[in-house]
């Protein structure tokens, strides 16, 4: 399978967020990436329904929702309503993290569970096969534009084989710090989804800096 690169909505102009959404329908990018937070489990408030409406409305591909907020059962109807096509929700932010996975699964979108960067890939090993997708934050959450962590690489060929030898279907995403420097290495490792924020919305040509990142071998 190719890997899939998911720009992030969080680095968009929002005072032309459907001009930018647009743009990501016109690319080469195969799905949307969207952060969800509360300002409680990280600290800083990105965005809530009314601007993912908005998003939906216009997004022409996959909605990739991460949901960086606590007690995030509450919301899962209302983000498969709001067009979620993957849910992410933090192992640190769920006490029962494979009744929330089943539930987001029982609505009919793919589970997603992401793990932030203290946080060790061994303890994903009892649900890995249930999980569609795992989100390594590679940055520490809650603000875009941050500098890369490097373990990000060795926690990438650690969960790899861990999918291999549970013989799991889970997609290995990365997010934050993705760039032209990373993205390669982090392909070469197993990533499979490569999330992109200020590397696409801050570049004189994101049409082109998207297809750069797909075309990565």
């Amino acid at each position: 399978m190719a890997h899939i690169v998911a720009p992030s909505i969080l680095s968009a102009d929002f005072g032309n967020l459907q001009q930018d959404v647009e743009m990501v329908n016109n690319s080469d990018a195969q799905w949307f990436h969207i952060d969800i937070m509360d300002g409680v489990f990280v600290p800083n408030i990105s965005f809530g329904f009314p601007v993912l409406k908005q998003i939906q409305k216009h997004a022409t591909k996959p909605l990739d929702v991460h949901l960086m907020i606590v007690n995030p059962d509450q919301y899962i109807k209302k983000f498969k309503e709001h067009g979620a096509e993957v849910l992410t929700v933090h192992y640190e932010a769920c006490a029962h993290l494979h009744r929330t996975i089943q539930a987001i699964k029982t609505e009919g979108m793919k589970a997603g569970v992401a793990l932030n960067p203290h946080t060790n890939v061994k303890l994903l090993e009892d649900v890995i096969q249930d999980i569609d997708l795992v989100c390594l934050m590679s940055v520490n959450p809650g603000f875009g534009g941050q500098s890369f962590i490097e373990n990000t690489y060795n926690k990438v060929k650690e969960l790899k084989e861990i999918i291999k030898r549970k013989n799991s279907n889970a997609l290995i995403e990365i997010d934050g710090g993705v760039n032209a420097v990373t993205a390669p290495k982090l392909l070469e490792a197993g990533a499979d989804v490569l999330v992109a924020g200020s590397y696409v919305f801050g570049s004189d040509n994101p049409i082109e800096t998207i297809a750069g990142l797909t075309s990565l071998q």
